[in-house]
């Protein structure tokens, strides 16, 4: 016999229900667009040559990707040309939003908690990991959060 007691996992065995985001991180490429290169002389955006480079642009490379369309230089870039080259990217892309990477990650994170089916965490304790090693950002916690919070158990 041993005088030394058994280790014993209290947190396993409180039926607390760990969510890490980083295990349900969305897989896929992430791109940006960027207009920058299609303006005349990096300060506005001519339409029938944003028209042109649209019917001749290989459009199957984003293929599955999620993409964000943006505009890196400080110019007059008007509505109608995010909205043309979303037009082109959305037979193609898995996701589209407007946006730099950091807000491509942001919207493709909200799509996510939107799509999460939280039925399985009804009535449950859950933890939502805070520590990632991937690059999750602030708002999927937030988010995750606020949707949680209607159907879990509370402390």
């Amino acid at each position: 016999m041993s005088d030394v007691d058994p280790i014993i996992n209290k947190v396993a065995s409180s039926g607390i229900i760990t969510l890490d985001l980083e295990e349900l991180y969305p897989q896929g490429e992430r791109v940006v667009f960027d207009l920058k290169p299609l303006l005349w002389q990096e300060i506005a955006m001519k339409e029938d040559e944003l028209r042109a480079f649209c019917k001749t642009h290989d459009w199957a490379q984003y293929q599955g990707k999620f993409v964000g369309i943006h505009c890196s230089a400080d110019a007059i870039v008007p509505t109608w040309a995010f909205m043309l080259v979303a037009t082109h990217l959305q037979p193609h892309a898995a996701f589209v939003t407007q946006g730099d990477a950091a807000q491509l990650e942001r919207a493709v994170f909200t799509r996510f908690v939107q799509q999460l089916d939280v039925e399985p965490y009804r009535n449950t304790r859950v933890v939502v990991k805070g520590c990632s090693k991937l690059p999750v950002p602030l708002n999927a916690y937030v988010e995750l959060s606020a949707k949680l919070l209607p159907v879990v158990k509370r402390a």
